[in-house]
C-alpha cells in the first residue's frame, strides 16, 4: 500500500527527516513511535502533500504509483486521509456540509455519528468552541465520509480523556476493518494505516502489525509493536539509539 524509500525532507531550510525507509502492507496497521522533535507529525504531513515540507530526496510510492510530487487533493482522490494533532478551526463551515462534500454515502456517517455522539455538533462550526476529544470524534467522522484506503493518524489519544481513549480506538478499528465481511476482524481487503502515539493507549483497541521508532529524523528500527512499546516504556529511547549507533 505504502512504500518510502530515503526520504529526505526540509522544513524551513532545516533537515528534518534523513533518509527514512518504510513500508505499510496492504491490510496492515503499522505504528511509529519516537520522541517529541523526531519528526513523525513531519513524515504524516509529508506524505499527505502538504506545503511547507520539501522533499529533497527519495520517494512515496502509495499503490505502486509514486506520489512524491503530487498534490494534497490528488493523494486524497487516490484514497489517502488524515487525521491531524492540532486541525484548524473552520468558522463559517458547518460540519454537515463538509461531510456532505466529501461523502457519495452519508448513510453510515450518520450512524457512526450517532454512535459517537456527533449528530448535536452538525450545525456547528468545525472546531470552534469543541473540546480536545470533540474535535478528534469530528476528525474520525470526516475520515469515515471521506472512507480513505490508507488512514494517516497523528496521535489520535491527544488532549483525549481516558474514558473517550476507548470510544475513539474501537471507532478507529471500524474504520479500519470497513470493507471486511466480518466486523472486527482483519483481512487483505481492509484499510491501511500508520499511527503516531507516545502513549500507546490507543493501541489496546486496534490490531498492529510493525512498529518502526523515529529518533533524529531517522528510523532506527521496527519490531513487534507490544514489545517495542515495552522497551521504550522501560528503558526510553536513549537505548536504541545506542544500538543502532552500535550497529554501525
Amino acid at each position: 500500500m505504502l512504500e518510502i524509500n530515503n526520504l529526505t525532507v526540509e522544513v524551513g531550510g532545516r533537515r528534518v527527516l534523513k533518509g527514512v525507509d518504510l513500508d505499510v502492507e496492504a491490510g496492515h496497521t503499522n505504528v511509529l513511535f519516537g520522541p517529541n522533535g523526531a519528526g513523525k507529525s513531519v513524515l504524516l504531513m509529508t506524505l499527505m502533500g502538504f506545503s511547507g515540507y520539501k522533499v529533497v530526496d527519495g520517494e512515496i510510492i502509495f499503490k505502486g504509483e509514486d506520489i512524491t510530487n503530487l498534490s494534497v487533493s490528488q493523494r486524497a482522490q487516490m484514497g489517502m486521509g488524515i487525521m491531524t494533532q492540532r486541525p484548524p478551526n473552520l468558522s463559517g463551515v458547518k460540519l454537515q456540509d463538509l461531510l456532505g462534500v466529501i461523502s457519495n454515502d452519508l448513510s453510515d456517517t450518520k450512524e457512526l455519528a450517532e454512535s459517537i455522539d456527533m449528530v448535536r455538533f452538525f450545525d456547528r462550526d468545525i472546531n470552534v468552541g469543541f473540546s480536545g476529544g470533540e474535535i478528534k470524534r469530528s476528525e474520525l467522522l470526516q475520515l469515515s465520509a471521506q472512507n480513505p484506503d490508507f488512514l494517516l493518524l497523528d496521535e489520535p489519544e491527544s488532549g483525549v480523556d481516558l474514558a473517550s481513549i476507548e470510544l475513539l480506538g474501537t471507532t478507529i478499528n471500524k474504520l479500519l476493518t470497513k470493507n471486511c465481511k466480518c466486523p472486527g476482524e482483519r483481512c487483505k481487503h481492509g484499510k491501511s494505516a500508520l499511527v503516531i502515539t507516545h502513549t500507546g493507549q490507543v493501541l489496546d483497541y486496534m490490531q498492529t502489525d510493525r512498529a518502526y521508532i523515529l529518533c533524529n529524523g531517522t528510523v532506527m528500527c521496527s519490531g513487534n509493536p507490544r514489545e517495542m512499546l515495552t522497551e521504550i516504556k522501560e528503558q526510553g529511547y536513549q537505548e536504541c539509539i545506542k544500538c543502532k549507533l552500535m550497529e554501525i
